[in-house]
């Protein structure tokens, strides 16, 4: 019922318009979301760097219809790009859904969109991560990486979840293609044939995938808050010998943001996932949807954070 509430709402113009004027929403939105420009997402990116620890701009938006939607879309990230790469100190790194490139009207317009966006980022020596969505996209992700111009896939990544079954398989084939892959936990709510329902599982996968990946020399990205999985990476890579510049741990904006710090202090490098733009109500309503749980997780790690800062 929590789920059916959230997505309903999350789809109200309404109410997303009434939220975009509330100052209590719209200031609590701004602890997750960098803002609604472009200039408040570099900014962000810009802090970041001030502090030692690199970003990744996301434009929100997904589950586009109409293709001068998607078109427009990738311009504004073409845009992006060049921003970053007239920006000192940031590196031109940006995450996309291909969702919002036009992958459910025609693969092939989404294929030319990203390809721009590809191309350019290639040329300034930077990195597009392609995001997964829901199981539904997940062979569809990968095999459109693979059609991608052979030339820019050094620039492109893409990630993978450690609920899914399919994911140990998933992540042997990319690490055989050289695939930088960031690894995360997966939040969308999926049936038990396709994912563990069971978070010690989900947990046991990731750690199994993270070591593969960390012994790949691939460059992956360690994508979680969960303290315990980063105190293994951690004692793992010591372990083995695995230089700090051969991994980077990566988390969300606003989360955790003193784990963040002590990460970076203790020699590790830390990347930030800063999304930015309008859409930040139905992004962060669809998140919450998807598993109810995040309610949960965000307010505990606002408690977390706050408790090491007194």
């Amino acid at each position: 019922m929590l789920r059916r509430s959230l997505l309903w709402l999350s789809e109200q113009p309404r109410i997303f318009r009434f939220v975009r004027r509330n100052r209590l929403a719209r200031g609590f939105a701004r602890r997750f979301v960098a803002g609604e420009t472009a200039a408040e997402g570099i900014a962000a990116v810009q802090g970041l760097a001030a502090r030692g620890i690199t970003g990744t701009l996301d434009l929100l938006g997904e589950s586009v219809a109409v293709a001068a939607d998607a078109e427009a879309a990738c311009q504004a990230y073409l845009d992006i790009v060049d921003r970053l790469g007239s920006t000192d100190g940031v590196e031109v790194n940006v995450s996309l859904k291909l969702t919002q490139m036009g992958f459910d009207i025609r693969e092939d317009l989404c294929l030319a969109n990203v390809t721009r966006i590809a191309e350019r980022i290639a040329g300034l020596g930077g990195f597009l991560r392609l995001d997964m969505e829901s199981s539904d996209y997940t062979q569809r992700t990968l095999d459109f990486y693979r059609r991608l111009p052979e030339g820019f896939r050094s620039h492109v990544g893409v990630v993978i979840q450690s609920s899914l079954r399919r994911s140990a398989e998933d992540v042997e084939r990319l690490i055989a293609d050289g695939v930088r892959v960031r690894l995360c936990k997966g939040a969308y709510l999926e049936p038990p044939e396709v994912a563990w329902p069971d978070k010690r599982d989900v947990d046991r996968q990731y750690l199994a995938l993270m070591e593969q990946l960390l012994r790949s020399e691939t460059y992956p990205g360690i994508a979680t808050h969960d303290e315990v999985i980063i105190r293994h990476a951690c004692q793992f890579v010591q372990q083995q010998g695995i230089p700090s510049d051969r991994f980077e741990f990566q988390m969300l904006y606003g989360v955790r943001r003193d784990l963040q710090d002590r990460l970076h202090r203790e020699g590790h490098r830390v990347r930030v996932y800063v999304p930015f733009g309008t859409q930040w109500y139905p992004y962060l309503m669809r998140r919450l949807a998807e598993r109810p749980a995040n309610i949960a997780f965000i307010l505990g790690n606002l408690v977390r954070e706050g408790l090491s800062r007194r």
